[in-house]
């Protein structure tokens, strides 16, 4: 399938066959099934992961070849249209996913785990893998190809963003037990470790640096590697004085991540509540 996607990817015919189309078919299954994924772990790369380039090409293969069909359920009240390579995503009883009615909408080619729950209106996008146990809330985007771990909480309003291009850069990571506050974005494939806590309105990206008040450090991105949060880390919205200029003379501060503590058992028992919604 590898040698297949990277083909019809590098190698653009003047139009695609029947065959081809079938090709495509087979990968979305596989990213359905959680078989391919745009991002794997692997022990050997500094940040945990690797991305999986030939997946992001065959992600982007499939809006090559759809055409924009209608979607629509009641043309008259509310027409959708778009690519036929990318209906929304068939669920059953069976599948062990609980979407809540209410507007959600979940992509074909992407990856849902059994037990996760889905609150309306909540938007699951192409690539994205959310593994078993996990809720998205209400009003939360995971974008195209973001990882989200096992048992993690996507808060109301929360933005994951995803990372398809360019081809090489590794997507958004959430790894196992994370527990994403509300109107939080995490963006430009930064990596979320195991057992983090970001709180309400935290934003995590390459450009901003996270100040460790605990270990006395700062993460930063770098040129090769995204911005990596620790394990167990709380991270909550914190800001830092400009010390020079005519910031400083207006007392201006500026927005910066901090890591105010690791977890512990009043963490734990802060947030235990969320498995009696799932």
């Amino acid at each position: 399938m590898q040698a297949e996607i990277e083909r019809l990817y590098d190698e653009k015919p003047a139009a695609y066959s029947d065959a081809d189309c079938r090709v495509f078919d087979e990968f979305r299954r596989a990213l359905n099934a959680g078989v391919v994924r745009a991002a794997e772990p692997a022990a050997d790369t500094r940040t945990g992961w690797r991305v999986n380039q030939w997946v992001k090409k065959g992600i982007l293969l499939g809006f090559r070849i759809g055409d924009v069909v209608d979607m629509s359920i009641d043309a008259a009240r509310q027409p959708f249209f778009d690519k036929s390579t990318y209906p929304v995503r068939r669920f059953t009883v069976e599948s062990g996913v609980r979407i809540v009615p209410g507007g959600s909408s979940i992509r074909d080619g992407c990856y849902v785990g059994r037990g996760v729950t889905c609150m309306p209106p909540m938007f699951i996008n192409a690539g994205a893998y959310v593994d078993d146990g996990t809720m998205v809330d209400s009003h939360a985007l995971v974008g195209s190809c973001a990882q989200v771990g096992r048992n993690c909480h996507i808060s109301a309003a929360s933005q994951i963003g995803g990372v398809l291009e360019p081809i090489g850069a590794l997507p958004v990571i959430i790894e196992n037990e994370v527990l994403v506050g509300g109107n939080c974005g995490i963006y430009e494939g930064t990596v979320v470790k195991r057992r983090a806590v970001l709180g309400t309105g935290t934003i995590l990206n390459r450009s901003t640096p996270v100040y460790d008040l605990v270990r006395g450090v700062v993460h930063r991105a770098t040129e090769d590697d995204p911005l990596i949060i620790p394990e167990e880390a709380v991270v909550v919205a914190g800001a830092r004085a400009i010390t020079n200029g005519p910031g400083k003379e207006w007392g201006i501060s500026v927005y910066t991540p901090v890591i105010v503590k690791y977890r512990d058992e009043k963490t734990d028992a802060k947030i235990q509540l969320e498995d009696l919604l799932r």
